[in-house]
């Protein structure tokens, strides 16, 4: 086996990884306000977003061009290059997963492939207007439209049912969110698994696999990533779940449909034109506009604020791990730079799963209370202590309930 066939699978193994710390990472998006509103159960919410998530892969290859053919220069890429980027967005994806920050796997992913670009050959093999106008430019937008529509949907919902009591609305809307949860996951698919398609479809045409001028992956690019972001997706994410149907707002049912039905709409939109935006981004909007929508609703923007910083870092510090990978594996050379490469990343990745296994969260704490204080001392046991907001480190009441917007964390903690 020549070492271009040796990098080619080490890129299509590490691609499809990250397609899976997408589906979990990003499973809050669609599923976090019926979790959390108690529409749907959580094991049937995750399971109902992975068969969706991999039917929505299927619909749509605007995206993945996008990926493949808008954002670096298609001449100067090489394996080395694609496999330092995939680096940087897997391990920006699990780091704030372990925070239970709902970041964008996106930004994590364009981020990573542009600091190996920049590494490679300098910031010329970067194609700066498209990064401007098919990922910046959307993702503002797409978050300042998520948040009006989902505050203006929020607040006509209560408009419309006002003077209906409680009980009622909160029954019908919770069998509304069961459509509205399904048209994100479907949405969800339609826009995330293609970037990893893209990415993999870059891979084949540095290897020659594929022609330069080719319009789509092949299809069998198409049914992989659509299975590891299905997988990923039923593992659950429960720490973005938490902070995004917990944390963020206290979400009700007609809240919850409001949101979600316009999460929907903003990523189809989105997936028709072509444009790389983060779903993390319009979905956190969407839950936010439905605690301003609401009348007399809370948010907490200590909760917000974190989401808002992690956004900000999220290209330049993928892109950063991207370029730092590439210049390792470049360095090295070879196979002994691919596999060392690669074991890296293995072994970071295993890390911060041992971590995040200090105090877990899953489908039988993801709806705990969020109050109480971080900086307190640790109480309760293990398994009544699920994360924060901020990170896996639990203080405050003897129940073992969740920190409030204003706690703080410290390096130490993560």
């Amino acid at each position: 086996m020549n070492i271009d066939l040796f990098l080619l699978i080490i890129v299509v193994i590490t691609a499809l990884a990250f397609d899976f710390t997408n589906g979990f990472h990003d499973t809050g998006n669609a599923m976090a306000t019926s979790i959390a509103s108690g529409a749907l159960a959580p094991k049937v919410a995750v399971a109902l977003s992975a068969v969706l998530n991999l039917i929505g892969a299927f619909l749509s290859t605007a995206v993945a061009a996008t990926i493949a053919k808008g954002l670096i220069d298609s001449s100067i890429v090489s394996l080395e290059l694609v496999f330092a980027g995939l680096v940087g967005g897997i391990v920006w994806n699990l780091m704030t997963w372990l925070l239970g920050i709902p970041s964008s796997s996106s930004h994590a992913l364009i981020g990573g492939i542009v600091g190996a670009t920049i590494a490679a050959v300098g910031s010329h093999g970067v194609l700066w207007k498209g990064i401007v106008s098919k990922v910046l430019v959307p993702a503002v937008i797409a978050a300042i439209l998520a948040i009006l529509v989902g505050a203006i949907a929020t607040w006509l919902v209560y408009r419309i049912t006002r003077g209906i009591s409680e009980k009622r609305t909160e029954a019908g809307f919770r069998y509304g969110q069961w459509g509205s949860a399904s048209l994100v996951s479907l949405a969800h698919g339609t826009n995330d698994a293609q970037k990893t398609m893209g990415v993999i479809f870059l891979a084949l045409m540095s290897y020659g696999a594929v022609s330069k001028t080719a319009s789509m992956p092949p299809l069998w690019v198409i049914v992989c990533c659509a299975i590891a972001m299905a997988l990923g997706t039923y593992l659950g994410g429960w720490r973005i779940i938490r902070t995004l149907g917990k944390g963020l707002v206290e979400i009700k049912s007609p809240q919850g449909m409001a949101a979600e039905s316009s999460s929907a709409a903003v990523i189809l939109l989105s997936a028709h034109f072509g444009y790389a935006l983060s779903t993390t981004q319009v979905c956190t909007g969407s839950v936010l506009g439905s605690g301003l929508g609401k009348p007399g609703g809370e948010v907490r923007w200590g909760v917000a604020g974190r989401m808002g910083v992690a956004w900000l870092v999220t290209l330049p510090l993928a892109g950063l791990v991207g370029a730092l990978t590439y210049w390792i594996v470049h360095f090295i050379g070879g196979y002994p730079g691919a596999i060392i490469g690669f074991s890296m990343l293995v072994a970071v990745s295993a890390a911060i799963y041992i971590r995040s296994r200090k105090v877990k969260v899953d489908h039988r704490n993801v709806n705990e209370d969020w109050e109480g204080s971080l900086t307190a001392g640790l109480e309760g046991t293990e398994d009544q202590r699920p994360p924060t907001d901020v990170g896996p480190r639990v203080g405050g009441a003897p129940s073992g309930r969740l920190g409030s917007d204003d706690d703080t964390v410290s390096a130490g903690n993560i």
